[in-house]
């Protein structure tokens, strides 16, 4: 809109402090003829007022100017918390409402920008806000709305240069509980507990409660409740059962009227870690392997190995003085009696029964297994002779039992993973196994044949013959290897083979590795995302998944094939707490921590943040949940807001598109008026 301005401008022809000089001379010349009351003085002030007006330059200047729109800003919070309870439906509602208001009010373009969700940054109002008035002049800027529930984390120190209001999607004031996680560790040593720190904060409330109810929940185990004191830490012991993963599930109880129970719960994922292991290797005689069992267990730090050969059986008598043997006793009662229970694995590498060890203490092996320990022998051609250990009270627990003494097959032959083996973490994906095609590993020249299996075969040897057999015994678990050749891989013959990664895989499942376990479910949270895999040795289809979120809906998801005995699922998991899948055998557990934290930390509606800066640039802070502000347009230095409206700021910019100047004392009209004004001075003086 264009409209003209006209306006007296001077522009004088001698610099401002010699026209004042001049001025200050036509008082002084005046001053006598004033004091005698001349009657030609008032004629020469005008004479001396006409002069200076005249070299003033007085000037009518007319402008032709175009009126320039304001912009307004409107800021709608769409971050996490703002999806609490109405919110978003009243924020909507208010967006709507203003941009319809705003539309109406001459000389305002309206400017929209949102706040996003910004991960674990919380509420960056202000710096979409700086972004939006970076291309906005100053000069322009009518006034900020911003529409949010006042949780915000980046409050400038200085107040915008507009008026800033802040409408609050609540009726007023609000309370929340937050249950805090002051220290978790990030994981634990199976046997033993771990201290957990929380702290439930009661917020917006006079006078807290002394004391609430937290619930604890493990891995999906009966819940255990514990009174928690309000504002201060707590300690809570987590004892960690088993490796692995271990998801910690804390719910403080609701406090009357809060704003929402969302950040009630707490989710902690505790890794389950062994302690150093503890190995105990017995080599029945000097041979070829017992270097490469020494060499795979010693090059792990967190083994503690304890290795003994047997040179010297009782039943050798060499007539030498026991005085002078060079040989340590075999302390048969210490490890299989009294520190038995302390080893996680015991590994008997070609022993045979020759009164080493009393039918007492090899029957303390086989209950050592069946409690929940780890038995891995290596057979040689001593498991198919007379002193065999399948003839034992061990033989129970073995998962294999030789043929007889012609048990024994001799000749070049390589091991072969089954069909059962390709599904088995133990040996799936072998370096150098393909299916349809000769493994490329080397060969073998000695295997023992099993005249009865008990376990499950994973790799055959000469005629098909199981190799490796794996067996649950009670809750431990028992593994043969039937050959005492696989130290040809580790030197290398004919190219060797995997005998590190084959034995280390055998290792752990033994000692019960979650990562080795050949039928599970397992279930993580990444990038947001409910990742479920399910691995077993049977041929049957995938059954459908139940997944239950952390408000207790269940839903249906089918899994995808991903290989021979292995399916996976992924859904979307945005929503924080435990996810629990289930196959319907087994159950999955995920622990999904908040998107953003910082956010979530406080849910409350509230005004005491933004209010300080929002009266500070002459803007205010109100709640709409009853009802939206009217829109107004103010004038510069007047107040921005009233009881029942919020004022955007006229700037009364503009841009000049025409200039029109008139002279109002040209200088011929400027010299007959001073000539004839001095003329009426002098006649009246000349009277």
């Amino acid at each position: 809109m264009e409209q003209a301005i006209a306006a007296i401008r001077f522009d004088p022809t001698l610099p401002p402090w010699l026209l004042a000089a001049l001025a200050l001379l036509c008082v002084l010349a005046l001053a006598p003829a004033i004091w005698r009351r001349a009657t030609g003085a008032v004629w020469r002030a005008l004479a001396f007022a006409a002069l200076l007006l005249w070299l003033a330059g007085p000037r009518l200047v007319q402008e032709t100017r175009e009126t320039l729109p304001d912009t307004a800003l409107l800021v709608i919070d769409q971050t996490a918390s703002m999806q609490v309870g109405d919110r978003a439906r009243i924020t909507e509602q208010a967006r709507a409402a203003l941009e319809d208001q705003g539309v109406k009010l001459p000389d305002l373009a309206w400017r929209t920008v949102t706040v996003p969700e910004q991960g674990s940054e919380g509420t960056r109002l202000f710096t979409a806000i700086d972004r939006a008035l970076a291309d906005i002049p100053r000069s322009r800027l009518a006034g900020i709305v911003a529409i949010t529930d006042g949780q915000v984390h980046d409050i400038p120190a200085n107040p915008p240069p507009a008026p800033l209001h802040v409408l609050i999607p609540a009726a007023g004031e609000e309370t929340d509980r937050h249950l805090r996680i002051v220290e978790a560790p990030g994981y634990g040593l199976v046997g033993k507990s771990v201290t957990l720190k929380v702290e439930v904060e009661d917020l917006g409330v006079a006078h807290p409660e002394p004391a609430a109810r937290l619930t604890i929940r493990r891995d999906g185990e009966p819940p255990r409740v514990e009174s928690v004191p309000i504002g201060a830490v707590h300690s809570i012991e987590i004892p960690i059962a088993r490796a692995g993963p271990t998801v910690v599930d804390m719910q403080a109880e609701a406090l009357p009227g809060e704003v929402s129970t969302q950040n009630n719960r707490a989710v902690v994922t505790i890794n389950g870690v062994r302690d150093r292991l503890r190995v105990l290797l017995v080599s029945g005689e000097p041979n070829p392997g017992e270097r490469t069992w020494r060499r795979l267990l010693k090059a792990d730090p967190s083994v503690d190995l304890v290795h003994f050969t047997i040179l010297r059986p009782p039943d050798k008598d060499d007539l030498t003085p026991l005085n002078e043997l060079a040989l340590i006793a075999f302390p048969v009662r210490e490890l299989f009696q009294t520190k038995i229970s302390e080893f996680d694995l015991i590994i008997l590498d070609r022993f045979q029964n020759r009164g080493i060890l009393p039918p007492t203490y090899l029957r303390n092996i086989a209950d050592y297994v069946r409690n929940g320990g780890a038995l891995l022998m290596e057979a040689g051609p001593e498991y198919a002779g007379p002193l065999s250990l399948a003839s034992t009270a061990l033989g129970p627990v073995l998962p294999a039992l030789p043929s007889g003494e012609d048990g024994i097959s001799v000749g070049a032959f390589r091991p072969l993973v089954t069909a059962l083996g390709q599904r088995h973490p133990v040996t799936a994906g072998l370096p150098g196994w393909q299916q349809g095609r000769a493994p490329a590993w080397g060969d073998w020249y000695r295997a023992i044949r099993p005249g009865q299996v008990n376990g499950q075969t994973l790799m055959t040897g000469p005629g098909d013959q199981p190799l490796l057999v794996l067996e649950r015994e009670g809750r431990g678990r028992a593994a043969m290897l039937l050959s005492d050749q696989i130290w040809l891989w580790s030197r290398g013959h004919e190219g060797g083979g995997p005998q590190a990664e084959l034995l280390r895989r055998i290792a752990h499942w033994l000692m019960q590795q979650p990562e080795l376990e050949e039928n599970a479910l397992t279930a993580r949270v990444a990038n947001g995302h409910l990742v479920v895999s399910r691995r077993t040795t049977d041929d049957a289809p995938a059954p459908k998944l139940t997944i239950t979120d952390p408000d207790g809906h269940t839903r249906q998801v089918d899994m995808v094939a991903q290989g021979p005995g292995q399916a996976a699922a992924t859904l979307d998991a945005a929503e924080p707490g435990v996810w629990v899948a289930n196959d319907g055998q087994r159950s999955a557990y995920a622990a999904s921590g908040a998107a953003n934290p910082l956010e979530l930390e406080d849910l409350r509606a509230t005004a005491t943040k933004l209010a300080p800066l929002a009266h500070a640039s002459g803007g205010s802070v109100r709640f709409i949940a009853d009802g939206l502000p009217e829109l107004r347009r103010t004038e510069p230095g007047r107040e921005a807001s009233g009881s029942s409206w919020i004022g955007l700021r006229r700037n009364h910019d503009h841009l000049v598109t025409g200039v029109e100047e008139l002279p109002l004392l040209p200088g011929w009209a400027a010299l007959p008026l001073l000539l004839a004004l001095a003329l009426m001075a002098w006649r009246q003086e000349g009277k």
